[in-house]
């Protein structure tokens, strides 16, 4: 198993900061399904003591993205096939009604602040989709639909979705993919309001990668 990276942290807030760290490492699939984790393999990278690395994984246990062992190991949980048929119904769901609640309130600089994000240099070094923008953009996207009931339950989904994107980019395939095709698609259509296009490019973006997972 690669080493992930996951980045230092401000002393300052420092158990919110510690989880929020972990948090964002698993949404973009910095661990893989039967990942075995060691708090001092966290705590030594995230540069700080174990007690608010303890605190944020039993936070993370309670969210799904960790389980607890019966040998007290900490372990992503192992692929499913009937988990992510689950995760990827609940996300088309969620996902669609937070697009119909942005394309509400969204205008053109925000539109352009997604562009923006397509338009970054990529931070993969290894020719595999970048996570971070592919992150990015639906984050931003969802946060226009300014939902504070949709908001966290989408953040819990990808939380616990993170372990299959490692998954999916693993895949030779996830090399040949044209990481921003979907968006860019969805980014017209927002332009053009056209609420239907919209939707469908995002329903693409969305199964495009559980078939990966789910042939």
């Amino acid at each position: 198993m690669s080493t992930p990276i996951i980045p230092r942290i401000d002393p300052l807030k420092l158990r919110e900061n510690v989880y929020f760290s972990l948090r964002d490492a698993f949404t973009r699939g910095a661990f893989a399904p039967g990942d075995v984790l060691s708090l001092r393999s966290l705590a030594d990278q995230l540069g700080v003591s174990m007690t608010p690395v303890r605190e944020a994984v039993r936070r993370l246990v309670a969210e799904g993205a960790l389980v607890d062992t019966p040998s007290r190991t900490l372990m992503v949980p192992a692929f499913d096939a009937r988990r992510a048929a689950d995760l990827k119904a609940a996300r088309l769901a969620l996902e669609s009604l937070a697009l119909d609640q942005a394309m509400d309130r969204i205008n053109d600089a925000d539109i352009d602040q997604l562009e923006e994000i397509l338009s970054r240099p990529s931070t993969s070094t290894t020719g595999q989709p970048d996570l971070v923008a592919n992150h990015d953009f639906h984050q931003m996207l969802y946060g226009f639909s300014q939902s504070e009931v949709l908001l966290p339950m989408i953040e819990a989904l990808w939380l616990q979705y993170g372990a299959y994107l490692n998954l999916i980019i693993s895949t030779p395939a996830s090399s040949e993919i044209d990481e921003h095709a979907h968006h860019r698609a969805l980014i017209a259509a927002l332009r053009e309001g056209r609420r239907t296009d919209a939707h469908a490019a995002l329903e693409a973006d969305i199964t495009r990668s559980f078939h990966v997972l789910l042939p």
